[in-house]
This record gives C-alpha cells, sequence and structure tokens, in this order.
C-alpha cells in the first residue's frame, strides 16, 4: 500500500511538473519545452573570420550590383555561418549600417502576432473560429473570424487605404499616430465597404493584422507592446527587439531610415499609419530574427503541434507551391517546407525564411526599396535552400504585396 501510495505522489509530482513546464516554457534547468538548451548568447556568436566565402562574394555582388542596402544573416543547423551589413542607416547623415541595427519588421512582425495569438489559443483564452464581434460588437461585418484573419481569408477592405482617405479628406493631424483601438472605432463608424463575403478566397491585407493585434489587447487587458515584450520577446531572448508605435512615440527610436523608389532622396517619415501595430510596427535585428527562430524550433513560445498548425497551407496553393498558414507565407515542394515572410512598408523591404527540413535560416532586412530581394537563387542554392520566388514585390509596394 505505501509503495502504490508512494508511485501516486509521484506520478502526480510529475504531472504537476510537466503542466509547469507546458505553462511557462522552460523548466528550472532552463531548458525548452523539447528538452533541449537554448542560450540566444551562445546562438550570437559569430567570428568574421570564419564567414561563408562563397555566400559574402554573393553579398557583396548583391550590394554592388543589385543595390542592397541592408543587414544579411544566414545559418544553418543552429549556427550563423554569414552575418553582415551594407550601406548606410541613413544616407543624409552618412550613418553607416551595424549589426545591432534595428529595422521596422513591416510585414514580417506578422509572424509575432500569430504567434501571440496561438499563445492565447493554447491558453484558452480565444477560439480561432470567434467572432470578431464577440470583442468588438461594433464592428460592421458579420462572419469574420480569428482564423480568417489569421489566413487573409476575412474578405476586408484594406484599412490602409480606408483611413489613409480619411485623414486626407477630413484634414486630420497626420504627424500623429493612429491607435488600434481606433482604427477599430473608425472602421464601426464608417463602415467601409468590404472586399468579399468572409472565406470566399485569400486576399493578403494588413486589416487582417491590425485587427488581431486590437485582439491582443482586448484580451489580455495590454498594449500590444507590453504583451509582445512579455510573451514574446523576453522568453525568447530577443533583447534588441521592441514595438514602436506613433501613437507612442512622437519620433521612433531608432536610427534606420527607410528609403524608397531605390532613390536615396526619397527617405520615408513616419506618420499615422505608422500607429497601428500587429500588421506592422516590430523592430528588430537580423540577430534577433535569428533568435527567433530558434526559440520557436525550441519550444520556447508555442507547442511544436501548434506550430505544426500554423504551418500548415489553408489556402489554395499558388503555383503548386506557394500559400498561407497562420501568419506564414508558406512554400512547399516533395520532402521540402519553407516557412516565410516578406516584408513592405514606408522604405524597409525584407524576407524572412525558415527552412525547416534543412534547418537553414536566411534574414534580410534591407532600408532601400529596390529589386535586390529579386535576385537571391543563388544564396538558395548555396545554402541548400529551395528556391522560394513567387514575384512577392511585383506590385506598387505599399502593403498589398508584401
Amino acid at each position: 500500500m505505501r509503495q502504490v501510495y508512494t508511485t501516486v505522489i509521484s506520478s502526480a509530482f510529475s504531472l504537476l511538473s510537466l503542466v509547469s513546464c507546458s505553462n511557462t516554457g522552460h523548466n528550472k534547468n532552463g531548458k525548452a519545452d523539447n528538452g533541449k538548451p537554448f542560450n540566444p548568447t551562445e546562438l550570437l556568436k559569430y567570428d568574421p573570420k570564419n564567414a561563408d566565402k562563397k555566400i559574402d562574394e554573393f553579398m557583396q555582388h548583391l550590394h554592388k550590383v543589385s543595390g542592397f542596402n541592408g543587414n544579411v544573416l544566414v545559418a544553418k543547423k543552429g549556427k550563423i555561418i554569414y552575418e553582415n551589413s551594407f550601406g548606410w542607416a541613413n544616407h543624409l547623415t552618412r550613418d553607416s549600417l551595424k549589426l545591432s541595427s534595428q529595422f521596422e519588421l513591416a510585414s514580417v512582425t506578422k509572424t509575432m502576432t500569430g504567434t501571440a495569438i496561438m499563445q492565447l489559443w493554447e491558453q484558452g483564452k480565444i477560439k480561432l473560429d470567434q467572432d470578431v464581434k464577440e470583442f468588438f460588437p461594433d464592428f460592421p461585418y458579420d462572419g469574420v473570424t480569428i482564423r480568417l484573419l489569421l489566413t487573409h481569408r476575412s474578405g476586408m477592405m484594406n484599412y490602409v487605404y480606408f483611413v489613409d482617405n480619411i485623414y486626407r479628406s477630413q484634414h486630420l493631424n497626420q504627424k500623429k499616430g493612429l491607435t488600434n483601438q481606433e482604427a477599430m472605432a473608425m472602421i464601426a463608424k464608417y463602415k467601409p465597404a468590404r472586399f468579399n463575403k468572409p472565406n470566399a478566397s485569400f486576399l493578403y491585407n494588413n486589416s487582417n493584422f491590425m485587427v488581431l493585434g486590437a485582439i491582443i489587447e482586448k484580451v489580455t487587458g495590454q498594449t500590444y507592446a507590453d504583451y509582445m515584450k512579455e510573451h514574446i520577446f523576453k522568453p525568447a531572448g530577443m533583447t534588441h527587439t521592441a514595438v514602436y508605435s506613433k501613437a507612442v512615440y512622437d519620433k521612433i527610436p531608432v536610427d534606420v531610415v527607410g528609403h524608397d523608389r531605390n532613390s536615396w532622396k526619397y527617405s520615408v517619415a513616419q506618420n499615422f499609419l505608422d500607429g497601428p501595430v500587429g500588421d506592422k510596427g516590430i523592430y528588430s535585428t537580423v540577430g534577433d530574427l535569428f533568435v527567433f527562430d530558434q526559440a520557436l524550433k525550441a519550444g520556447k513560445l508555442i507547442k511544436p503541434a501548434t506550430q505544426d498548425s500554423a504551418y500548415t497551407a489553408r489556402n489554395p496553393m499558388i503555383r503548386g507551391h506557394f500559400s498561407y498558414g497562420y501568419g506564414w507565407r508558406i512554400f512547399e515542394a516533395p520532402g521540402q517546407k519553407v516557412v516565410y515572410h516578406t516584408g513592405w512598408w514606408h522604405g524597409f523591404r525584407h524576407i524572412y525564411l525558415r527552412d525547416l527540413k534543412n534547418d537553414v535560416t536566411i534574414v534580410l532586412l534591407g532600408n532601400m526599396v529596390n529589386g535586390s530581394l529579386l535576385h537571391l537563387d543563388d544564396l538558395f542554392k548555396m545554402t541548400g535552400m529551395p528556391v522560394v520566388r513567387k514575384g512577392a514585390y511585383n506590385g506598387s509596394g505599399d502593403t498589398a504585396e508584401d
């Protein structure tokens, strides 16, 4: 009887420990949920003397010939094999980029917003098929769920253009940033026509993740910035990452300036549209994006099964290979899967790729909008990653094509 009693106590204690680890994302030994050590400081160690020479030749050519201006990181099997900076942070002041330079991530932000939403789902605080009206009763569209927002199937209009038209026609203050809650109030007040009925088709636009940012704030009672800092950035060890909104900051406290139209003459000043967050608004470094990749692989943020769900194609394949999951673009081929996201906003242009099979991470963050990121095929081949190129940057470049 005593032995049985001891066994029951031991089993209960083990179960309690398992639940505790699941809730916190790590155990007392500092190991991630999957049991693998996770040390961001060690992950970020890199000696330029050991730089991959072929990748360096490729990047030097991309900078000099194709005009890439930005930072790059390439990692294989959890180890950085190449990292470098090319060009100016701000051409006007002749400030050079550094590896610690923070870039406005543009739509790469969506990968982290999606991760935050899946955290809340794991905790039972939301359901993916909950209607937006449960959080915002005056939301003017029926049938829009969290799942449809995550997959860009809501049918919503693009709030960027809708809000921009109102600000210009009513001569509102364009220097003060709009909050997510204010954007939601404007949608409720003006009831702009939607593009399509919910779940009719895939239509990428920023409204979906701006609304998700508003839902995160509504559910948690925290600002999006505070929630992301506490539940994404800190657990992942992303010490150079933050949310900066023009609704909070008169001047965004970073040194990297976006430049548009492939010209140094067109430096982009932030305005009211840099207020809403969730669809954009996270500022980070190439190193911290690598750490985010590794934190996900180590189970520090959401469970592996939850990630599998996020990386599952939720839309019909485009060109046989490309789709969208929960906050991630997806490339699939026989025996291959790359989850990635592009970004294009106010002079910033990026691509962030994670090869799940070959364990390759590629990060290119740029602050000069040009066609340089259309010429990465050789880089993909050098690393063993499939060639991932859908022509994501062929549009006007404001929002719809990022």
